[in-house]
């Protein structure tokens, strides 16, 4: 059964369109399939199918700053 659970982890420094691509495309990279929603405003990414440290990798490798579960 595929994991179902969404985690929120807050990101700094997204601030554009553009930021959120980024942060997403990186994430899924590194986990194909995973279901990815970032919230600008919140400076958050909810993700569904890659655990903690794939994202923090990702997210950190995007150029952004992983500031854990939000």
């Amino acid at each position: 059964m595929p994991d179902t659970n969404s985690d929120t982890y807050k990101v700094l420094g997204m601030s554009c369109g553009g930021c959120a691509k980024s942060v997403t495309n990186a994430i899924q990279d590194a986990a194909p399939g995973a279901d990815v929603v970032v919230d600008l405003d919140a400076k958050t990414v909810s993700v569904v199918g890659a655990d903690a440290g794939a994202v923090q990798q990702a997210v950190e490798d995007a150029g952004f700053e992983f500031s854990g579960a939000a």
